[in-house]
């Protein structure tokens, strides 16, 4: 049986809702549940990619709340209050925020990259392994550390950025999870302690699953980060029973998978189309969901979209740090703004808006937002 065909004004319409851009969580717990987990990003220009992401998604969502949702405010959350932690994907090497039940689907990376090559990730170097030693005794010791913290003036070879040696192994020792970023400074300096310390024991404690349960928990991660993506076909092989690929009509890609728990939404909303009031314009993360796959941003909202903030100035087309705008089940065009703290100012370094659009108003949330004048 061909697969069901819906516009893509449906598709966009169910995306924005099934997204939670329209109905947004009572919190980031929440929030956390429906999309699996939230990307993280240190880079702070008119605030972090995290922020961005879950202050649509999110009711009274402050900036800086998912850092104290993860770890406390100002001394790390005890382990027994923790819902949430920070580490990688494992298909991707993505730092994210987890709910606590992804920890166990976490194991087996973590046991593979401690003889797997990668300055970053993989095995420690013999250097590594003897510092290995003393910085673990000492976090054992003294709890949350920082690599500010220990006096050794190596550098780490071949690291990107020239890294100490310090933080090179710590960051080794949390892809191995051997530790775990416990709190962040005000700078956003990672804090490691050890794993026991940091996330309940009965989470600890579950067992590991079969490779083939945690290969398909990876692939519905897509889909419940995404609700309605491409598959790859060693991806649809482990979760076909549960999903069911659509036909957009009109759009130049194939047919494009929702979890079957989503069809109700998706019918729901096919009826009553022109009954869904749709709320002002947003700007949008530079990786927000709805436009993370550049292929089916490019078929369902007809925007090439590629976030520039590793691109050398000189190649980048629409600024460092551009959000795009997103208006009604349309993507009218992108600002850059930046974040000037000490003046207590959000200012704008270009925009390109289509005609009949105004930003102001979305300017004026996100200025409200990191406490700012515009």
């Amino acid at each position: 049986m061909p697969p069901p065909r819906v516009s893509a004004e449906t598709a966009r319409r169910f995306l924005r809702r099934a997204l939670l851009l329209d109905t947004p969580a009572p919190d980031i717990a929440t929030a956390l549940a429906h999309h699996g987990y939230i990307q993280i990003d240190p880079i702070n220009v008119c605030g972090r990619m995290h922020d961005h992401i879950l202050r649509h998604r999110v009711a009274g969502y402050r900036e800086g709340d998912l850092m104290r949702h993860l770890h406390g405010d100002a001394t790390p959350k005890p382990a027994a209050q923790r819902t949430a932690f920070e580490h990688h994907i494992p298909s991707a090497n993505t730092l994210v925020a987890f709910p606590l039940e992804a920890w166990p689907h976490l194991r087996a990376v973590m046991r593979r990259r401690t003889y797997g090559s990668g300055s970053w990730s993989g095995r420690l170097s013999p250097r590594q392994r003897e510092l290995s030693a003393r910085l673990l005794a000492e976090i054992e010791a003294r709890g949350p550390r920082s690599s500010e913290d220990f006096d050794d003036p190596r550098r780490a070879r071949a690291v990107w950025g020239s890294a100490s040696l310090v933080k090179a192994t710590l960051q080794k020792l949390f892809f191995h999870g051997r530790l775990l970023i416990a709190h962040r400074s005000d700078t956003n300096r990672r804090r490691y302690d050890l794993p026991e310390r940091v996330l309940p024991a009965s989470i600890l404690a579950r067992p590991e699953p079969k490779k083939k349960e945690t290969v398909c928990w990876d692939a519905l991660l897509k889909l419940r980060q995404r609700r309605l993506c491409l598959l790859k076909r060693t991806e649809l092989a482990l979760v076909a029973d549960l999903v069911q690929p659509v036909e957009i009509t009109g759009a130049d890609c194939p047919p494009l998978f929702l979890l079957k728990s989503d069809l109700p939404l998706l019918s729901e909303i096919e009826n009553r189309e022109s009954k869904i009031e749709i709320g002002a314009p947003l700007l949008l993360a530079p990786l927000d969901p709805l436009i993370y796959d550049r292929r089916v941003t490019r078929a369902l909202w007809n925007f090439d979209y590629t976030w520039e903030a590793y691109t050398p100035p000189r190649k980048r087309l629409r600024g460092h740090y551009a959000l795009p705008i997103l208006a009604g089940t349309e993507i009218v065009g992108h600002v850059d703004p930046k974040a000037d703290r000490p003046a207590r100012r959000l200012r704008v370094a270009s925009r390109s808006v289509r005609r009949g659009h105004r930003v102001a108003p979305a300017l004026d949330d996100l200025a409200r937002f990191l406490g700012l004048r515009r």
